[in-house]
């Protein structure tokens, strides 16, 4: 594998998944043992030219010896494509660099609700984009509704058999309710707290997936499906209390979030 020389990338110290890839690159050889560093931590001098608010939003990659400097979406595709010549043409290819560049920054500018840090302490933050958070909203919602309008037929007769769009309406109403609680409580924070509500809605829908998938090929008792879920509710429950501590939310917004599920289960069961 061909490594990039005299290159260094400049990850966000405080976004645990920019800190996964670009350790991931470096440890497979595609950058230099100094081939990445925090922007928290990159002096001045490493680049005058530096776009440093730009550099937090979109992943820098800078050639230490002529300052040249890539943003986003081209920083990964030279590391990769200098490593991969293979996957040259196709990071020539403008409509996939367009969709790339789109899926790129849908997840950069969401990567704080994604995976949240446990600290905030850099002057310069990434910049917020209602835009791409209710993108990011709208995608999770429908994605979390298809994947329990499949579960819900694996609970029955534990609970009613809805409609086609049922689930979608319970998933948007907890959106709205919750929303409108945030708003009340702490308006600041709203966006905040809906994406990353919305994350632990996503990350449950797909801990469901397995069980789906196994539906299909061997026959699941009610009962172990009702189980198997409560579980995964559960995991949330912890997972929305962590998650409202790092915003210093308080219990509020979780004793909502449960109250809301609890009114749900009663009207469907």
């Amino acid at each position: 594998m061909k490594t990039l020389h005299n290159h260094i990338i400049l990850y966000d110290a405080e976004c645990p998944m920019c800190n996964l890839y670009t350790k991931a690159f470096v440890n497979a050889g595609m950058l230099d043992d100094t081939g990445r560093t925090a922007y928290q931590e990159t002096p001045e001098m490493l680049c005058p030219l530096i776009d440093r608010q730009r550099a937090v939003n979109e992943i820098a990659l800078v050639n230490t010896e002529t300052g040249e400097v890539n943003y986003g979406i081209e920083s990964l595709f030279k590391v990769i494509g200098n490593s991969f010549p293979a996957f040259k043409g196709l990071f020539s290819f403008k409509p996939f660099v367009w969709i790339s560049a789109k899926c790129y920054a849908f997840i950069s500018y969401n990567r704080r609700v994604i995976i949240p840090a446990n600290n905030h302490d850099y002057a310069i933050q990434p910049t917020f984009s209602l835009k791409l958070r209710l993108a990011y909203l709208l995608f999770t919602w429908f994605i979390v509704g298809t994947v329990l309008t499949q579960y819900a037929g694996l609970l029955v007769p534990m609970i009613s058999t809805g409609n086609a769009w049922r689930e979608y309406l319970i998933c948007g109403g907890q959106i709205l309710f919750q929303g409108i609680v945030v708003s009340l409580y702490a308006p600041i924070k709203r966006w905040d707290y809906l994406g990353n509500m919305m994350t632990i809605s996503f990350a449950g829908a797909l801990l469901l997936l397995p069980l789906i998938i196994a539906a299909q090929l061997i026959a699941i008792p009610p009962m172990i499906s009702t189980l198997y879920f409560l579980a995964i509710a559960g995991l949330m429950f912890l997972e929305h209390i962590r998650r409202t501590k790092l915003l210093k939310l308080g219990w509020l917004l979780t004793i909502t979030w449960a109250l809301y599920r609890l009114f749900v289960l009663l009207i469907i069961i």
